[in-house]
């Protein structure tokens, strides 16, 4: 981060769109890259953002309206799409199926009962409950049609069912209609007749509202989850369509010439204009994912524990050999969707999580409802008058009420203290500072005991990871949640506030397509059957690339200026998960073709699991084709800072400030972050202060800054 007039263009912008802040990341041409933080705005995204731009290019001398028609390229990320989901507040659609699968949306998969529950509440029948369906039954309609699992049309579709259904949904207040299908992915003829059907009624209504034909958008199996991330694209895509517009025309006011992206789920950027928005449906936390990566290949570290806190949640996921998993059926919002979604898992508890007291046992519970943007009973134009981890926080001594946002709002210490007092430490008999304490050791046991068990119930060894901790409480928490995991190293980054945003930056704009597919092929198979195998796999590949040049088009840019690179979904035959592989060749059409496709998939399958644990001898299943299309974007360049030695110079020194640790106060050391050099070191008990962030470095901690503005925490023996 830099702080002084910046000389050259600024080119790349990320944005974090978060339930509590919004941040913005600015990378200038040569490299250097400012943060900004405001609180979120959930009434207009489009004005947090501009706040955000404000609080960040405040940094460098520069004014919005100055920097924003500078801009080469600008990624969004944010929770809107998730949010509108879990609140049910989309578009009232209508569904058109089979007949006789009418309620196959409201029933759901059996697991969506228990998604999101807790263990206690899994294994207790009477605690399950099924969400309100985001289509209810009065909406949806039923046609005579049966495609088999071959593909064969066994019943041809009705065509006069289908224009009465049309019109029933129109007349039951549909705002968009979807279509999905038995067995469309191995036959799409039924379903596309369906939607120019729909289309065509409705333009005898004189009616305009958008159709969404399931095999257009996701062609693979499963029908829940297929039709659930259809039925997705029309309620909760199309209006965040909107928001996404609103944030663009600001943009545009402002002088901003570029095409606005967004985070996709599988790790690439899309256009906010792109056809496939449910894409886009949890894009924050990705960001931080893609961004560790590019740290990671700084680094020279291939094995990173990624973790995000924010004020609702924390995030973690792993990259292995230096790349991230992609789980091809996640589940989200508590339904089972057809998405390419990098893997990541995620605990309710965050810096914003509300703290109570179970009324029968005592003991404090966290979350997994949040303060979200409202901080706190601390800060007293909240409205709240329930404790967050946030209270604690600043009664303990971590934050500095009168620098919270850069001092864009004052919190009330007194407040704080007064609130813990009456509904934590009066009923447990505890001193206020040894509840608030509790209340900080029980987030940073429960973050370490799920950060330990997500690599370790994957069979990897913590000390062979690095651990990123990022968030805009991530530096905060640090110290407790990684104490004693035994991590090779601990980093934070200098700007871990605004490092989802990051990077959002760092993305390639990319789109992606998937396809169900069903290839068997025994481990000797005679070469014409191999040579088969590759024909079907290139016929979905070019099927693929059509969709995904055609987006590219939408967005001024010409078919010879996208990058294509195939890749496809394999297991050995008769396994239950597949892997997702990056082709070896560009095209398929030989039995030695084959052999590389095979080669490619075993090596990975032996890099994930184990060699051992290789089954040639069952055949292999190719189970899906995958094609990602790439234009090249600008991307931040991290700084290269000389070393200053270890000793911070004099301005970086702010004082002390008691801090509150182990039944103890102690005087902490307080350094702003913004000021310090590469080299330097620094032992706690400190606290290192930004606008944006704290980074908390407790006695028993010593972390130093390198030369990319990195933090590297150590416990002291």
């Amino acid at each position: 981060m830099e702080v002084q007039q910046a000389a050259s263009q600024v080119q790349v912008m990320g944005i974090d769109a978060g339930g509590t802040m919004t941040d913005t990341f600015f990378v200038r041409a040569d490299g250097r890259f400012v943060v900004g933080k405001a609180q979120s705005n959930p009434g207009d995204e489009s004005l947090a953002i501009f706040n955000s731009s404000q609080d960040a290019l405040a940094h460098w001398g520069r004014e919005v309206d100055d920097v924003y028609p500078e801009l080469v390229t600008c990624v969004y990320s944010g929770t809107a799409m998730l949010n509108r989901i879990l609140m049910r507040k989309g578009l009232d659609v209508g569904l058109i199926c089979n007949r006789g699968f009418e309620q196959i949306h409201s029933m759901g998969r059996a697991l969506q009962s228990y998604l999101g529950y807790a263990l206690e509440d899994r294994i207790h029948l009477n605690t399950h409950r099924y969400d309100e369906p985001l289509v209810p039954v009065s909406r949806t309609r039923g046609v005579a049609e049966r495609t088999d699992v071959q593909g064969r049309i066994v019943i041809p579709l009705r065509e006069d069912e289908v224009r009465q259904a049309t019109r029933e949904l129109v007349e039951a207040g549909s705002q968009a209609i979807v279509i999905c299908l038995l067995q469309s992915h191995k036959n799409e003829t039924s379903e596309q007749r369906a939607r120019d059907l729909v289309k065509d009624e409705l333009q005898k209504l004189k009616v305009d509202i958008p159709v969404f034909a399931s095999v257009d958008y996701y062609p693979s199996r499963k029908e829940s989850h297929r039709m659930n991330t259809t039925i997705l694209e029309a309620y909760g895509a199309e209006p965040s369509r909107q928001t996404l517009k609103k944030v663009s025309d600001r943009f545009k006011k402002h002088g901003a010439k570029f095409d606005l992206r967004v985070m996709a789920t599988h790790g690439g950027t899309i256009s906010w204009k792109a056809k496939e928005l449910a894409r886009t449906i949890v894009s924050g936390p990705i960001g931080g994912v893609i961004g560790s990566k590019l740290l990671g290949e700084y680094l020279g570290d291939e094995n990173i524990a990624c973790s995000d806190i924010g004020g609702t949640s924390f995030d973690v996921a792993l990259i292995t050999k230096g790349s991230f998993a992609i789980k091809s059926d996640p589940d989200m919002a508590r339904l089972v969707l057809s998405l390419p979604l990098v893997a990541m898992d995620s605990v309710g508890a965050g810096a914003g999580s509300f703290v109570r007291l179970d009324p029968y046992s005592k003991s404090i519970k966290l979350g997994p409802d949040s303060a979200g943007y409202r901080v706190g009973t601390c800060w007293p134009e909240s409205g709240l008058d329930t404790v967050s981890v946030s209270d604690c926080h600043v009664v303990l001594g971590y934050l500095n009420p009168d620098n919270f946002l850069g001092g864009a709002i004052k919190l009330d210490v007194q407040r704080a203290r007064d609130h813990i007092k009456a509904q934590i430490a009066d009923p447990l008999g505890l001193s206020v500072e040894d509840a608030a304490a509790g209340v900080i050791e029980l987030l940073d046991l429960t973050l370490s005991e799920y950060l330990r068990a997500n690599i370790s119930a994957k069979g990897y060894n913590p000390a062979e990871f690095t651990c990123f901790s990022y968030g805009g409480a991530g530096p905060v928490h640090t110290y407790g949640y990684t104490e004693g995991v035994g991590f090779k190293d601990v980093v934070v980054p200098a700007w871990a506030a605004g490092f989802s945003a990051f990077g959002c930056a760092c993305a390639d704009f990319e789109y992606r397509y998937d396809k169900s597919v069903d290839l068997g092929v025994a481990q000797f198979a005679a070469d014409a059957d191999k040579a088969a195998a590759c024909a079907s796999l290139q016929e979905a590949w070019e099927e693929l690339a059509v969709k995904v040049i055609d987006e590219f088009v939408i967005n001024g840019y010409k078919p010879e200026d996208v990058l294509l690179i195939p890749g496809y979904k394999m297991q050995y035959m008769g396994q239950l998960n597949d892997l997702e592989i990056v082709s070896p060749v560009s095209t398929a059409a030989t039995a030695a073709d084959w052999d590389q496709i095979i080669d490619a998939f075993e090596n990975t399958y032996g890099r994930v699991y184990a060699n051992s644990a290789r089954s040639p001898e069952l055949g292999f299943s190719v189970t899906g084709a995958i094609l990602r299309g790439m234009v090249v974007t600008q991307k931040p360049v991290l700084p290269e800072d000389v070393d200053c030695g270890p000793t911070p110079p004099k301005e970086a020194y702010l004082g002390t400030r008691p801090f509150y640790r182990h039944k103890r106060w102690v005087e902490a050391a307080l350094w702003k972050m913004e000021s310090l050099k590469a080299g330097n070191h620094i032992v706690g008990p400190a606290i290192i202060e930004s606008d944006a962030t704290t980074f908390v470095v407790p006695d028993g901690f010593e972390t130093t800054v390198d030369k990319h503005r990195l933090f590297h925490l150590k416990e002291v023996k």
